[in-house]
């Protein structure tokens, strides 16, 4: 529900706080910002340069999280329970965020993310979360200080927003591809390879406001129908890159692999 977390969100134009007034959010210099029947709220304030994930690819991405192949990354986060605000930095549908909820009865959440209709199952994810439309990459719509926890899965990094908006003694939790994610997939289907630079780029994005507190490597053998390893190279940069008639027929094992990260503010 959005009601829990408007005292954590900002106008995107001035900054001030915001309030409910019916089916919209006003600042006291009111700007007024819309919430869908679906029931997130847009606070992107102006034309998004792109939509990020569409139906179909969030229908997908819904199918295989909610069989739990990915549990293993939720349960990883959520074991740093907080009783403050979550924001989750790229929500997607709302699943780790929901889940993180779960084993921190006390906190509120916030997802933020660009695809609309992604947004709208990420505002039914959970009663304690809020779904709000914006851009990553832009100034968000949250509060100074506000997050003590903020979750980034497989999403951009705003090292400088991230760092305003979490409390001094927050958590920020990345997950990002380990070099041998989804290798049996890369191998046969000539999927994008992760960056083998990629731990220094993550570095150089946050390394500025944030000093690395632990890491670690996940690996899960995934037991995947073909259809849903179909729906996993479709949740993959390689998306539209693996012609259909290469796409699997059978079924297989995949190894998941990720490195989760704790960063804690300088």
């Amino acid at each position: 529900m959005i009601d829990g977390a408007i005292p954590h969100l900002r106008c995107p134009v001035c900054r001030e706080p915001l309030a409910r007034e019916d089916r919209s959010l006003r600042c006291p210099r009111r700007h007024s910002f819309d919430m869908a029947r679906q029931g997130y709220v847009d606070l992107s304030a102006g034309r998004l340069p792109h939509t990020g994930d569409s139906a179909q690819m969030v229908a997908d991405r819904a199918g295989f999280l909610a069989a739990g192949h990915y549990s293993f990354i939720a349960a990883a986060l959520a074991r740093h329970r907080t009783g403050g605000l979550v924001l989750d930095a790229g929500t997607g549908t709302g699943d780790y965020l929901s889940r993180f909820l779960e084993d921190s009865p006390e906190a509120v959440g916030i997802g933020l993310d660009v695809s609309k209709p992604a947004l709208r199952r990420a505002a039914r994810a959970h009663p304690r979360a809020a779904a709000v439309l914006t851009d990553l990459w832009r100034p968000l719509p949250v509060a100074d200080a506000a997050a003590s926890v903020i979750v980034n899965v497989f999403s951009p990094r705003n090292g400088p927003e991230f760092y305003r908006v979490l409390r001094s003694d927050g958590l920020l939790l990345v997950v990002t591809p380990a070099a041998d994610h989804l290798s049996e997939l890369v191998t046969a289907h000539g999927l994008i390879q992760v960056d083998p630079d990629k731990a220094a780029r993550v570095s150089g994005s946050l390394g500025d406001h944030f000093a690395l507190e632990a890491g670690t490597t996940l690996r899960r053998e995934l037991k995947l129908t073909a259809a849903e390893a179909r729906t996993l190279i479709g949740m993959t940069p390689s998306a539209r890159h693996v012609p259909v008639e290469d796409l699997p027929t059978r079924d297989l094992t995949v190894t998941a692999a990720v490195d989760v990260a704790v960063w804690r503010p300088r």
